[in-house]
């Protein structure tokens, strides 16, 4: 009994860390957040008339990023017209349209106008599609489009709106319903909806800001749109958050708070990067960034923090590393290579797509030694994962976007406010 529970929990952690072939089931591939694919032979080339399997125009502008399991793909997306707030599935083969499902929601929610709503990421397990309509809702879908079960969180409020995407972990649904008044992380159970552990968000105390950004509030911008990760740590899973002003580490099965590290600066756009022991965590708009050693208890700043970097560079999309290294890019297009064990910037470059929109809401993911990064052009930008630049090549769609690449069965997956982009090779 001991061995076989031993190789269930081996197989469940190694489908936690790393992408199959097959699937891209959450907005950064996995639990850990890797953004990681084990496949090599995908296309590094291609244009609106090259490489195309099939374009399927959505019908209206959108953030969030696809997620694929077996033949279908799924997509959450506003229709401003009617105030509906949705998941779309389509067949992924022929990018034909299978069911469209969500909510009608008239009430005001304020969120920054390049923000739509529906800008988190679904989840899906195979059985289940979850998707987090913030102030209108969760909502559970079978695979044909049933309605499962659907849970109201209460108001989510702040001027800038919400991103934190779901994740499923064994039997639960983990969700951070923030930011602004009443945010919270909350553990559900995924056949239910049922709160199975909640951990309110404290109020926080800012202080004198660091990373200059003060906006219309009083005490300026404040927030995190960051999505958990879970690692594990010598045997033991730790789901971990980027709040302002510091990381937090909990026990994914009952909320219990493991270890916190403080650092970081009130706003927090990107997720955390967790890579051999090590997780990374980015501030927004000059904010702070530093790096944690996982594993530890209680207040950790002086004890694991490996190093700080105050009013640095990191943007809004979330990094990912490879072989000691992590790759992100900032705000502005900008490209970044640091030794994540001592944050010595590598290297600084340009990620030169074909748009003049150079700008980077989006985040890169790794296939191999590749990069692929789509930028708000609609260029996605391909460059090896190595500390020396190498740029492979810059494919455009001629449309915006502030989604990401997704990887599948050698496949590429591109969202722009216009379409679903399906890429492959003939």
């Amino acid at each position: 009994m001991k061995s076989r529970l031993f190789l269930a929990s081996v197989l469940a952690l190694s489908m936690g860390h790393s992408a199959t072939a097959d699937n891209w089931p959450a907005w950064r591939a996995n639990l850990s957040g890797s953004a990681a694919s084990s496949e090599s032979d995908l296309p590094t080339k291609w244009a609106p008339e090259q490489n195309v399997k099939w374009r399927t125009a959505l019908p209206n502008r959108g953030n969030s990023t696809p997620v694929v399991w077996g033949d279908k793909v799924f997509v959450t997306q506003i229709v401003e017209a009617d105030n509906f707030r949705s998941v779309m599935c389509f067949n992924r083969k022929t990018g034909k349209l299978l069911w469209h499902k969500g909510v009608k929601y008239t009430a005001k929610e304020s969120s920054h106008r390049t923000n739509p709503f529906c800008s988190a990421s679904p989840v899906t397990d195979g059985k289940r599609v979850i998707a987090t309509f913030a102030s209108a809702g969760v909502f559970c879908y079978d695979m044909k489009g049933k309605l499962l079960w659907q849970r109201d969180l209460g108001k989510q409020h702040h001027t800038w709106g919400n991103a934190s995407s779901p994740l499923l972990y064994k039997d639960l649904c983990i969700l951070y319903h923030g930011p602004g008044p009443g945010a919270h992380m909350i553990g559900m159970d995924k056949f239910t909806g049922k709160t199975v552990w909640k951990f309110n968000e404290p109020q926080w105390k800012i202080g004198k800001r660091t990373d200059g950004f003060q906006g219309n509030e009083k005490n300026g911008i404040v927030g995190t749109f960051s999505t958990p990760i879970i690692v594990n740590a010598d045997g033991r899973d730790e789901l971990i958050m980027s709040f302002p002003l510091e990381i937090r580490s909990f026990n994914p099965e009952t909320g219990s708070e493991l270890w916190n590290c403080k650092g970081l600066n009130p706003l927090i756009y990107s997720s955390p990067v967790y890579h051999d022991g090590i997780v990374v965590a980015m501030g927004g708009y000059y904010g702070n960034s530093m790096a944690v050693r996982v594993g530890g208890s209680g207040d950790v700043t002086k004890t694991h923090r490996l190093w700080q970097k105050v009013r640095h560079n990191g943007g809004i999309g979330s990094g990912v590393a490879k072989d000691g290294h992590i790759y992100y890019p900032n705000t502005g297009g900008i490209g970044y290579c640091l030794n994540i064990r001592t944050g010595e910037e590598i290297w600084e470059e340009r990620l030169k797509g074909k748009s003049r929109t150079t700008g980077a809401w989006g985040s890169p993911v790794i296939a191999g030694d590749d990069i692929y990064f789509l930028n708000q052009g609609g260029d996605t930008i391909v460059y090896k994962a190595d500390t020396q630049f190498k740029q492979v090549a810059a494919n455009s769609t001629d449309e915006k976007s502030n989604s990401s690449i997704v990887i599948s069965d050698g496949e590429i997956f591109i969202r722009t406010h216009e379409a679903l982009w399906c890429v492959s090779k003939p």
